[in-house]
């Protein structure tokens, strides 16, 4: 039926830059993202696959380029709350695919094809269509149609990630104002764990997934639509620790699914038995001992953090769900959380941000009063010049004032 083989046994398959055949998105390129979208019947043309722009086969040997996937779904059974959780499943079944691999989401995803898949005949993103589109319907029987668009016209592409941004937004603003006191349930998700067997992704009010795609409503729509599938309820418990977010019943889900290997996790620190990360966070922050205080690199950041290492070499210290003390992963978008890191100083304790995740959150810092005491990488290049910078602006951290 396909070109080549499909199924979960390829989850936990990566391909080097050596080896693909063509690249699509990641930090190269400013604008891409999937999207889906929960459609009127009438407005969907059941298992269509359109391609807008050039098509695998049209690239030559190692091109890299931008890409927008749209998918329209339609039920009578599908709820807007559903679109997240549906989007977070296009991470795991086309990684289902032998050769493609696909990492992050929203509007920060890579993927990659293995040339020896391209020349086993994977040659066009019509067949990708078709695999997610044969996924979706059997795996999620509530879904009754679906049409994907995938667009590869750099300006095209740019428009419509623009558009998908403002839904994004619309999404992470419906939690404002809910805490994690005011509820019972907190959600899980262990959808990475093909690349990360001990990782759990616990996902409060005030906490959203290190991916930044599934937050507490994303969460519950999840497990309403599908209690046995890879988000689950999470009992909060009693807690055992107010300063350390500690909860009983967190500790116990974690122990569970990580078959024992963690059974602690402080919510809101990234010293003591910290979350575990996965390979799909957005953004990793890092300890800076140095300064005794906090870095924090995003995915598209290609130079050198103030550490002196790259993206690519602190996520392979942070990943693989294991418990690494002063590393942790986490969604650009906790920064807006009044619980952000809270056990560890919280925004008073960053010191380093690259200039565009800054501006990401200009609003939050200036409120913090914090925007202007963060070195970026045009201020400082080395440890060094922070602590020149640290102390001529008089941050908190570093003066005790925080």
């Amino acid at each position: 039926m396909f070109s080549v083989d499909v199924g979960p046994q390829y989850e936990g398959e990566t391909v080097r830059k050596e080896d693909f055949q063509i690249e699509f998105g990641g930090p190269k390129h400013k604008f891409k993202a999937e999207w889906v979208t929960v459609t009127p019947a009438d407005e969907v043309e059941d298992e269509k696959v359109e391609i807008i722009g050039k098509d695998i086969k049209d690239f030559e040997e190692g091109a890299s380029v931008p890409i927008f996937i749209k998918i329209a779904v339609a039920g009578e059974q599908l709820e807007k709350d559903m679109e997240p959780v549906f989007e977070r499943r296009v991470h795991m079944y086309i990684n289902y695919i032998e050769g493609f691999w696909h990492m992050a989401q929203r509007d920060e995803i890579w993927m990659r094809l293995h040339k020896d898949s391209f020349k086993k005949g994977l040659n066009s993103l019509e067949e990708i269509g078709k695999v997610l589109v044969m996924l979706y319907k059997n795996e999620l029987s509530i879904i009754e149609k679906i049409q994907i668009t995938f667009i590869t016209d750099p300006e095209k592409v740019e428009k419509e990630v623009l558009e998908a941004r403002k839904v994004y937004k619309e999404r992470d603003d419906r939690l404002k104002g809910i805490t994690e006191e005011e509820v019972d349930e907190f959600y899980g998700c262990s959808l990475c764990q093909s690349f990360a067997p001990t990782h759990v992704c616990v996902v409060t009010p005030e906490r959203v997934s290190l991916c930044g795609a599934i937050n507490w409503f994303d969460g519950r729509a999840a497990y309403k639509m599908d209690p046995e599938g890879p988000q689950f309820a999470v009992q909060k418990g009693d807690l055992l620790d107010a300063e350390k977010f500690i909860y009983s019943g967190v500790n116990a889900i974690v122990a569970e699914k990580s078959l024992g290997a963690n059974s602690v996790f402080c919510l809101h620190s990234a010293l003591e038995t910290p979350h575990t990360s996965c390979g799909c966070f957005q953004a990793i922050c890092f300890y800076i001992p140095e300064v005794d205080a906090f870095g924090i690199v995003h995915r598209d950041f290609l130079g050198e953090a103030v550490n002196g290492q790259k993206f690519s070499g602190i996520a392979g210290e942070a990943s693989g769900g294991r418990q690494n003390e002063g590393m942790l992963g986490m969604a650009i978008s906790y920064m807006r959380s009044k619980k952000f890191l809270k056990t560890d100083g919280g925004l008073k304790r960053i010191v380093w941000l690259p200039k565009s995740v800054k501006e990401q959150v200009k609003d939050v810092l200036e409120e913090a009063g914090m925007l202007d005491k963060i070195a970026t990488e045009e201020d400082v290049k080395n440890v060094d010049e922070l602590t020149e910078f640290l102390n001529r602006v008089g941050h908190p951290w570093v003066t005790g004032q925080a």
